[in-house]
């Protein structure tokens, strides 16, 4: 049995739902440290800015899921779900940080910020974006859609993790190499989709 067997084998034997329970751990354990005064300086400014790193890094790794299987024969459909899902936990938990420990729900702070600070406006696209992909991610859902429009609205992914990739690149100050490593990822994750989109157009 190969490497990527052996692999498989022990994935079948780690439930999805395990990933439920220890996936909101890291941020728990951010606002136990922030709450310990072990962040430094700024703590709601880091618990912000990881947890919005976190959803990202989340958000690749469900895209990531068919190149690996199409490509390297990793199988981690079954994970694909809890992953989504949690993406979506943590870039909420992001929002809420800056809606309500950031900027304490002053509105008229929080619409100041938004103008003078056009990445907020993208990733709160991201966010809305997300949060159909979010409502439907049940079997339910997928026999009210059907499997062919409930992948088509799915699709929304590479969208929402494009305003991800973008909001982190635009609000760091200057070029920093982090998040366009990130952006380099979703782009050529997005440009793999639209080829092989139309490998099977062509087929058809």
């Amino acid at each position: 049995m190969g490497l990527v067997s052996r692999i498989n084998a022990g994935l079948k034997r780690v439930p999805a739902w395990s990933l439920y329970i220890a996936g909101p751990a890291p941020l728990f354990w951010l606002y136990y440290l922030g709450l310990t005064n072990q962040l430094g300086a700024d703590p709601v400014k880091v618990i912000e800015h990881r947890l919005g790193l976190i959803g990202l890094q989340l958000i690749i790794a469900g895209l990531l899921v068919t190149p690996l299987r199409r490509f390297a024969g990793f199988n981690l459909l079954k994970f694909r779900r809890a992953i989504g899902l949690l993406a979506f936990f943590y870039i909420a938990g992001h929002l809420l940080t800056w809606l309500v420990l950031d900027i304490q729900l002053l509105w008229g702070e929080i619409w100041k910020d938004i103008s003078k600070r056009p990445y907020i406006i993208i990733g709160m696209t991201g966010f809305v974006l997300m949060l159909p992909l979010a409502v439907t991610s049940n079997n339910a859902s997928i026999e009210r859609l059907g499997a062919v429009g409930w992948r088509k609205l799915h699709k929304l992914t590479y969208v929402a993790a494009t305003a991800g990739a973008l909001h982190y690149v635009w609000l760091v100050k200057g070029w920093q190499i982090e998040p366009l490593i990130y952006m380099g990822i979703v782009i050529v994750l997005f440009g793999m989709r639209i080829r092989l989109n139309r490998r099977r157009v062509v087929k058809i």
